[in-house]
């Protein structure tokens, strides 16, 4: 009887391969536009796009902080699945977002998000939203995630694509 199990790749590995699709399964994602732009074991890092529709104020230009709520979250559910060490669902529990400061006019932001704790049902992440570098936060997020039912890698794969 072979090993097959140790020669499948972790979740993070199928996640890094699928950058460009993990958020096309999500509708609203595509309406957002942002991305994913990379996957490590326990950290994602997204992009999002700086949209004239996404804009929550028109005499500023600064984009809507729904929409970095949005992006954030999004960023904070697969890094905490990226931490698992096999394939699970994740779901929102608990969110929180401390804006710091207006995001610029008419740049895109940046995106980071780690999951630095799990239980055995909980995943608990951070995150931040910049547009250089994280010495300038425009927000940042700590969440927790309800760790649901096992997938299959397999599955993972046809979710996203390949």
């Amino acid at each position: 009887m072979s090993d097959d199990a140790a020669t499948l790749p972790e979740p993070w590995q199928v996640m890094a391969e699928n950058c460009d699709v993990i958020t096309s399964v999500i509708p609203w994602g595509r309406r957002l536009g942002f991305r994913i732009t990379r996957v490590e074991k326990g950290h994602v890092w997204g992009l999002q796009p700086w949209k004239d529709r996404l804009v929550g104020d028109p005499d500023t230009g600064v984009i809507h902080g729904g929409v970095l709520t949005g992006f954030l979250d999004n960023l904070c559910g697969p890094a905490a699945m990226s931490a698992l060490s096999t394939p699970h669902f994740v779901a929102t529990l608990d969110l929180r977002i401390d804006y710091m400061r207006p995001a610029d006019p008419r740049r895109d932001i940046i995106g980071e998000a780690e999951c630095y704790h799990l239980t055995r049902n909980i995943a608990f992440t951070r995150a931040w939203a910049y547009h250089e570098n994280r010495d300038k936060v425009i927000a940042t997020a700590a969440g927790a995630f309800a760790i649901n039912k096992p997938r299959s890698v397999e599955s993972m794969r046809e979710q996203y694509g390949q």
